[in-house]
Parts: C-alpha cells; structure tokens; sequence
C-alpha cells in the first residue's frame, strides 16, 4: 500500500560538519565566505575560524589586517572544546607564526579529514608568502589528507618554474605527494586548451596517478573556484571515505556552478561561481509543505506506532492470520491504488512527474505483490473490507479533484511506511515478518519516498493558499486511513 521501490543517486545519510580556516572576502565569492557556501551547497554544516581579513573585491586585493595569533588560538579551540568536527579545510594562512598555530592545533585535535589548499601566488603571479612562511606551509603537508594547489602554487611546493604542461604538472605533484608523504589533487585549469584534466596523485598508491577530464568552462566568473572546490571535496570525503570520489562529485558540482556564475551580475573583475545554482534550479526557494504536513499528523503517527498491528509487527508476536489478513486487503488495495497512480500520471504536465506516476503504477504491483504470493494460499481472499473501500475512495476522490489533492493524498502511502520500515529496520533480524520490513527499508524505496516528497513540495509550492489547503486535508485524511487499514487486520 505504497509506492513503487526505485533507483536514484547516494545521498548523505550525515551532515557533514566542516570547519574552513581561512580568510575573508567581503564581496562573498572567495576565502571563507566562499567555503561556507560550498560547504552548504554539498550537503554539510560550515564553521569558520578567519585567519585574515582581506579588502578584497572581483579586481583584486587592497589590504589584509592580520588579527592576533592569540585570538587565532582562541577562535580554533572554540570550536574543538564543543563541536566534533568531522572535516577541514584550511585556506589562506600568510604568516609562519598562524601556521605554526594551525600545525599545533591539527596536532592536538587530529581531525580525521584536513583538506589544504595552499594560498601562496596571487592571480597576477606574485608570491604571496616569504620565503619562511613558505617553507612552514611545506612543512604542514604531511599534517594534510589532500593538498590541492593550482599550476602556481604546487611549483613553488615542488620548489619549481610553473609546469607548461600537464605531464609536468603530474611530475611535480607525484614528486611533492613523495617528498612529504600527502594526496595531491593536480588541477590544470591554469594550462590552455579546451578541455580541462585534474588528477588524484598520490605516489605511495598502486595506482599513483586518476584522472578526470572535463570540458572547459568559458567564463570570465573564476573567482574563487580553488576556495570552493577544496571545501567540496573535504565536505564530500566525509560521506563517501573515498578520494576520488569526493574530487569527481565536486568536480562536477563546480563545474555547474561555473556554468551559472556569470548569472549572479555580481562585481566588474571576475565574479564568483555561483554555489547554489543546482539548488536553486532542481529545488526552487518554496518551503517544504510536506514537513509542516507531517508535524501536523505527528499525534496520530505516533498514535498508530502504539496499535497491537504495529507493535506485533516490530517484535515479531503479530499472529500469522492477522498478517494474513491485512495482505489480503493490501492486495485488493494495490489493484485500485494502481489505476491512482496512472491517474496522477495522466493528470502531470511535468514529464518526468509523468514518468514517476506511471513507472509506480506498474511497481507498485509487480514489486509488493511478491509479498502476497510468499504469505497468501489461493483460497486467502477475503471480501474487502470496510477500512479498505474506505481508502480507495478517498485516494479516487482526491485525484479525480485534480492533480496537487491526489499527489497529497498518495503520500502517506509513501512516507507512513518507509518511515515505519527505516524505524524497524534494526528489528529485522529474526523476525518473522523481516521480508516485509526489508521491503520498506529498502533504499530505494526511501528514494522514492523522497521523490514523492519533492513533487509534493513542488505542486504545494506553486498553488494558492486554499488550494494548499485542500492538499493538506487530502494528506490528513489518507494519514487516518492509513491507521485505520492497519487497524483492521486486528
């Protein structure tokens, strides 16, 4: 009694909590004001501890203020004395005395995950550092899981002239992850032609050299770019463990947010990406309807956890004929709630709305109805029953209304049963009724949950008020008969 079980991307099953140690940058494009957006827009929590701050806009740098090294000290144990913090990135340091700071701290909280994008050349080729503060930041390699310089920057850590192509570059970055024992990620955006390679490097690996090709982006909005993607990737990495991995999602997250950046009309030098343009675009700026719709049920969910259908199922006491039963109708409940889901898809002007409607229609039966055939013996086909006719005509008279109240009414389908699925998920080993579980613990039916959430929120968002109204009251309504189905078999 629910929607079909669908494949789609991994998401985080975390937040990420990532600190940026870095500087400022007040028109937002770059430093720490850039982290913190390209933190958020990969799925994490952004802190900040600022190291400098810059006057700085789109042309170029006017000044920087470097505060105490003790008031440095004090930001960093701030947030480590509460905060367990899961990734960082460390950005522009400047002085010898702010990385020795910074290579005390790494050395007495030992976050799992560091992340270094060395700020040492400025984009008109200028040394930014002295030639101590660059040997310390050499020196706080190894304190490092990834260092990720461009063309510039990895020559002065290779103690090099700037590579003129890209099997120099990989030279350089194989001879820096040897000499201090750290991952490279070798970027050659700096390098000409129109189509952009990065590498995973990494000397003591077997395979010591990945790489990633892309098309380049012609645009004039870079500024930035190396601040954000470094964020990205230490973001990523506490989801996936994996390096590669985390270099090639941000890469592609970056990329389209070059695409967009010039969109953003902001400064007359290079502007910055824009961070949020996937967000903006896949998910709009509406609020999410559906959470206030499931706050708003919360007394009755937690009602139904309590009902002897419920909690025979989550330890394994409910009687074989009371499951048996409910399945029963459940059957009888699939044939009709099939021709809704057709219905929605008939309804949906969105194509690829159309397409999930329709794709459930068909999974909904030839998935769950594996179910039906392991517990039911031909002659187990009771009449439907009051509770059942009940729902099916609610689910008929709401889409036939129209397409936002039949969206809202099929989703406690959805979202009633993969949350009851993921809450007995741990409770599956050994229990006589596990199949069934599994079958709404599956991930992939929690993503299509998700996806049903999301065209909610789209359809809610893009209604007026009374119209929002009527879907809530179709959602309540399905909610009760949710609980009054599972009900019925005891």
């Amino acid at each position: 009694m629910s929607g079909p079980v669908t494949s789609g991307p991994e998401t985080l099953t975390v937040t990420p909590r990532v600190l940026s140690i870095a500087g400022t940058d007040p028109t937002g494009g770059a430093g720490i004001q850039a982290d913190l957006k390209s933190i958020a827009a990969n799925g994490g929590y952004g802190m900040a501890v600022v190291t400098a701050l810059v006057a700085q806009n789109t042309r170029g740098v006017r000044s920087v203020h470097t505060p105490p090294t003790g008031f440095l000290r004090e930001q960093l144990n701030s947030v480590s004395d509460d905060v367990e913090t899961d990734a960082v990135k460390i950005g522009m340091l400047g002085a010898p005395e702010i990385i020795a700071e910074v290579a005390g701290w790494l050395r007495r909280v030992r976050p799992p995950i560091v992340v270094l994008d060395p700020v040492m050349v400025a984009t008109s080729g200028d040394r930014l550092l002295t030639p101590e503060a660059e040997q310390a930041l050499r020196d706080l390699l190894p304190l490092a899981g990834l260092v990720t310089p461009n063309v510039p920057e990895l020559a002065v850590l290779a103690d090099a002239g700037p590579a003129r192509d890209w099997d120099e570059v990989v030279r350089q970055a194989l001879e820096v992850s040897g000499r201090w024992g750290v991952r490279v990620l070798a970027k050659g955006g700096h390098l000409a032609g129109d189509e952009v390679s990065d590498a995973l490097v990494d000397a003591g690996a077997t395979d010591p050299v990945l790489r990633l090709d892309a098309p380049r982006v012609h645009t004039s909005s870079t500024h930035g770019t190396g601040c954000s993607l470094s964020s990205a990737v230490a973001t990523w990495q506490v989801a996936t463990g994996d390096w590669f991995t985390s270099i090639d999602r941000s890469k592609r997250w970056l990329t389209e947010s070059l695409r967009h950046g010039e969109q953003l009309n902001v400064g007359q030098g290079h502007g910055p990406v824009s961070h949020f343009a996937g967000l903006w675009q896949r998910a709009g700026l509406s609020t999410s309807a559906g959470d206030e719709w499931w706050q708003r049920v919360d007394g009755l969910r937690r009602a139904t956890d309590t009902d002897p259908f419920l909690t025979g199922l989550a330890d394994g006491s409910l009687a074989g004929a009371a499951f048996r039963y409910y399945l029963a109708q459940d059957a009888y409940y699939l044939e009709g709630y099939a021709g809704v889901l057709s219905r929605l898809g008939q309804l949906a002007d969105d194509p690829v709305e159309r397409a999930f409607w329709v794709a459930a229609a068909t999974a909904c039966v030839t998935t769950e109805s594996n179910l039906h055939r392991t517990w039911l013996g031909a002659s187990e086909r009771p009449a439907p029953g009051p509770a059942t006719h009940a729902y099916l005509g609610h689910l008929r008279q709401a889409v036939e209304t129209g397409y936002g109240q039949g969206v809202a009414a099929v989703l406690p389908c959805y979202w009633m049963y993969a949350d009851i699925g993921h809450r007995l998920a741990s409770r599956a080993a050994g229990n006589p009724y596990a199949e069934w579980i599994e079958t709404y613990a599956d991930p992939l039916f929690q993503y299509a949950t998700r996806q049903a959430r999301e065209i909610a929120d789209r359809v809610a968002g893009a209604v007026s008020p009374p119209q929002r109204e009527q879907m809530w009251r179709a959602f309540e309504r399905s909610a009760q008969l949710e609980r009054e189905f599972f009900a019925a078999a005891v």
